[in-house]
């Protein structure tokens, strides 16, 4: 290690490894099982010479009798485990194997056990075949349970992999494995974070269904990148960068950094922003874009299933193959590659501007309780004609996402009502007609009934805390809970009448 044949990541295991070595001791190799690598070491029975051979003398080199009897010890299993690397390969014949993959790569295993394997095929390595059996050993933490305990027979707090990927599929079991987690650190085991992996394969098959199920609405390989929309764009030069980022953690041996940014692109910006933003493109028959929003979700598609299936690799097998017939196998297909011609910085720039836009709207309606199914004209007003042009290149995408029954843009305020709810983005302001978000009348019968409700939980409260009997006999932990529930009654109550006051 000292010479720079290996590396350790983290780099704090290599002192490990260096303070075990340095404080060597002798090893004894000799174990009383059933299975494994025989000593071979033969007792004369007359005069109790040892022999140490590759197989049984004819005779005693000693005193020549043929009584010969091998010691019925086995070498040490890290002995055995020892031998791995080259073993495997056709060693100690000089085949072709060898050749090729020895020395290999990378080594992955626990720290636990630095000592015991690692270090053995280090030596193993240099003694049987003068080379270091691998460059890097990337050093991964053990899986405890929920409380943080090693899991053991004695505690009864193991978990059988079978089980888990019987209730949630081996691919959901992998993802948690790696989600969140950094070389060399212990995780914890919680049932609900497999579930949620499963959730997120759910995700991506029912994503892929819905895009193969439109594919059929317009031939994809005609396509050109200059056919492609703003949001077409915005996605695949997020995928682009996707790939660029994604190898680059790989490289760098952070599996879970790279795991969390192919699920947050998949999850958030494929499905829930790009798919939203494509239907009514692909329910229109009138739309001459749909060859090119198809080809974009096929695309975008295939390259984050390669991305992700490292991590889950039968549901991305099985998508993969029934996606598409160019390539007969994900597992063998082509890793995504940045490419320059895919970085669209203005239509990111663009459709990020509309996501804001978006956003602000969806938090202001859903502060006023206001149903996404309630539609509503939206004023953008700007100064800026490059951003209302963003605006006027997204409409479609835009009214869907927003909520909105018509989008008008304009450079001023002329013709929007005094009452109408407004929100900021950066150089434009968004408006709402209020009447159009709430029904008046029912809004107020609405408040008029929590107001009711709030005054009699308060009278409760109130009179409750203001019982000296109930002060003094009560535990503090019931008492601390109703004056809780003082403050949270009083603050919604300020909330209703300012609101009532507002409508009225």
């Amino acid at each position: 290690m000292k010479n720079g044949d290996l590396k350790f990541v983290p780099e704090s295991f290599g002192k490990t490894y260096l303070h075990w070595l340095e404080g060597i001791r002798d090893w004894c190799i000799s174990r009383q099982l059933w299975w494994g690598h025989r000593i071979p070491a033969y007792y004369c029975q007359e005069c109790g010479e040892i022999t140490v051979a590759k197989s049984m003398p004819e005779k005693c080199p000693k005193c020549g009798c043929t009584h010969l009897k091998q010691d019925e010890d086995t070498l040490d299993t890290w002995f055995s485990s020892a031998l791995w690397p080259f073993s495997t390969l056709g060693w100690p014949e000089k085949t072709k194997e060898l050749e090729y993959f020895y020395p290999t790569d990378v080594l992955v295993t626990g720290y636990d056990i630095i000592f015991f394997w690692v270090i053995r095929m280090v030596f193993s390595g240099y003694e049987q075949t003068g080379k270091c059996p691998f460059n890097t050993v990337l050093i991964h933490g053990l899986v405890r349970d929920s409380q943080g305990r090693k899991m053991s027979k004695s505690l009864g707090n193991g978990i059988d992999p079978l089980e888990v990927i019987d209730k949630y599929g081996a691919d959901a079991l992998r993802m948690t494995l790696i989600t969140g987690n950094a070389p060399g650190n212990d995780m914890r085991f919680y049932w609900e974070r497999v579930e949620a992996s499963r959730n997120f394969a759910n995700k991506v098959w029912n994503a892929s269904r819905f895009i193969m199920m439109n594919m059929e609405k317009a031939p994809v390989h005609d396509v050109s990148l200059s056919d492609l929309t703003m949001a077409d764009k915005w996605i695949l030069s997020k995928v682009n960068t996707l790939a660029k980022d994604v190898t680059e953690n790989l490289d760098k041996f952070e599996l879970g950094i790279a795991l969390q940014k192919v699920y947050d692109f998949i999850w958030e910006e494929f499905c829930d922003w790009y798919i939203e933003m494509v239907k009514p493109r692909l329910w229109n028959d009138e739309d001459s874009t749909k060859a090119a929003a198809l080809w974009t979700l096929k695309t975008v598609l295939i390259n984050s299933l390669k991305l992700l299936h490292p991590y889950m690799p039968f549901i991305t097998e099985e998508i993969f193959c029934n996606l598409q017939d160019e390539e007969a196998s994900i597992m063998v297909s082509a890793w995504p590659e940045y490419k320059a011609e895919w970085n669209f910085e203005q239509d990111e720039y663009a459709v990020e501007t509309i996501k804001e836009a978006v956003r602000a709207i969806r938090n202001v309606r859903t502060s006023m309780n206001v149903a996404p199914s309630k539609k509503a004209k939206v004023y953008v007003v700007s100064e800026n004609e490059k951003l209302l042009q963003i605006f006027e290149h997204s409409k479609v995408f835009f009214a869907t996402l927003g909520y909105a029954s018509e989008v008008f843009l304009q450079k001023d305020k002329q013709g929007i009502a005094d009452d109408a709810v407004s929100v900021v983005i950066p150089e434009a302001s968004i408006y709402m007609p209020f009447a159009e978000l709430v029904d008046i009348a029912k809004e107020v019968e609405r408040l008029q009934k929590e107001e009711e409700r709030l005054t009699k939980e308060l009278a409760r409260v109130n009179g409750m805390l203001s019982n000296e009997k109930f002060v003094s006999k009560a535990p503090e932990a019931k008492i601390n809970e109703e004056k809780a529930k003082l403050e949270k009654y009083t603050q919604m109550m300020e909330q209703v009448k300012a609101r009532l006051a507002q409508l009225q």
